[in-house]
């Protein structure tokens, strides 16, 4: 599999049925606190997620391992530690004799203020492998801190009870679940606003994430469709948070959509901008604290934004759609499409009034996201000084 192309997995239904359930596989394996295995050119590795450990598991890394444990992070999460960047993906760090509490608070940046780290952390002086670089992107894929406890193994060194993995297998398993997404319902919901409403769901061929296109009205595929890329977020969209947008924009995109007369809102699984509610919920203790939105994604490891659009633009390849008019305010959803072969003709601004709790978080996206704002909608956004006209053609 190692050298298995994107072309091969979606053109050979046995290879990727192999791949989606060995990585499914390995997801729930991680989340249970089991031991995973990730071969690469440079070598074999056992990793553990560091937030699942525990005394069992880790003795049993060290039982099998060919070298001492060590714990593998993100520069994202070793900048935050202070530990100078080496130009590579993930930093290895030394265990000693470090207890579980340490070695978890190390990987988890809610501890970061009640216990602080003494320092200065020392680094292997050792090239990263792109195994663990896998492990840390399937512990992302499975929603978890990404972090990875680690030994060195002998390639040929199998475990039955141990599943292998190659190092693109969690990139490859996020392309596969997108393209091989097929329409598994529909049913008529009227909606406020836009009662002509069909919820269209799709599955992946692994059963794993599922996405809904919300169709309101008749469309007519060859004009520009009027869409919006809604991310879920049960904070905002469900709860009615005060801490974000999401909850105006996603029933605000629904009336819009309803009084153009027709249009698709794609309601994607992307809940936190891609790192799940768990670590989402981590997130806004940070903010809590004082950090902003982008600061807590990346003290937790993370990108300040781990979302890929290419389910969304499966779905709308599906539909019919290749021309759009997209409701956004954020760049990268009209750079994505667009790398996917839609054709985003025009921006709609979409955007509403802050509050009192969102207002620095909005203008945050704006100043270090490049998110599109008019002044006057915002406060904190006229305060850094961004404006971009409500609409664009593009």
């Amino acid at each position: 599999m190692d050298n298995t192309t994107t072309t091969q997995l979606v053109e050979d239904p046995e290879l990727r049925r192999a791949l989606m359930a060995r990585v499914q596989s390995a997801i729930y394996a991680l989340r249970r606190g089991e031991l995973v295995r990730v071969v690469a050119g440079d070598g074999a590795y056992l990793c553990l997620a560091t937030e699942q450990v525990n005394s069992g598991n880790l003795e049993r890394l060290r039982q099998l391992g060919t070298s001492d444990p060590f714990m593998a992070i993100t520069t994202n999460r070793a900048a935050v530690l202070h530990i100078a960047p080496t130009g590579e993906k993930s930093v290895c760090l030394p265990l000693h004799d470090m207890k579980l509490r340490a070695i978890r608070d190390l990987a988890d940046p809610t501890k970061d203020l009640t216990n602080p780290f003494r320092g200065p952390h020392p680094r292997l002086e050792t090239t990263t492998s792109t195994a663990i670089d896998g492990a840390i992107k399937l512990c992302k894929v499975a929603q978890l801190l990404p972090s990875v406890l680690a030994v060195k193994a002998t390639p040929e060194d199998t475990h039955e009870s141990i599943l292998t993995l190659q190092p693109n297998d969690p990139d490859l398993f996020e392309i596969v679940s997108s393209v091989s997404l097929k329409q598994v319902s529909t049913a008529r919901v009227p909606l406020h606003g836009a009662e002509n409403t069909q919820v269209i769901a799709y599955r992946p061929e692994d059963g794993g994430v599922e996405h809904l296109a919300i169709v309101i009205g008749d469309l007519d595929v060859d004009s520009p469709v009027l869409i919006r890329l809604h991310s879920e977020c049960f904070t905002g969209d469900l709860l009615g948070s005060m801490k974000c947008d999401c909850g105006e924009q996603l029933r605000g995109a629904i009336e819009q959509i309803g009084h153009v007369g027709s249009g698709v809102l794609l309601y994607l699984s992307q809940e936190g901008r891609g790192i799940g509610l768990m670590n989402k919920m981590r997130a806004y203790y940070l903010q809590d604290e004082g950090f902003d939105t982008i600061e807590a994604n990346e003290r937790l490891g993370f990108e300040a934004d781990e979302r890929v659009f290419l389910p969304a633009a499966e779905i709308l390849r599906q539909l019919g759609i290749s021309r759009v008019h997209l409701m956004t305010n954020n760049p990268d959803k009209v750079a994505q499409l667009a790398e996917q072969g839609i054709n985003v003709e025009r921006r709609v601004a979409h955007e509403f009034p802050s509050n009192a709790h969102n207002e620095m978080y909005l203008a945050t996206k704006a100043r270090r996201s490049g998110h599109y704002l008019t002044a006057n909608n915002y406060i904190a956004a006229s305060q850094v000084g961004i404006a971009n006209p409500p609409d664009e053609d593009l």
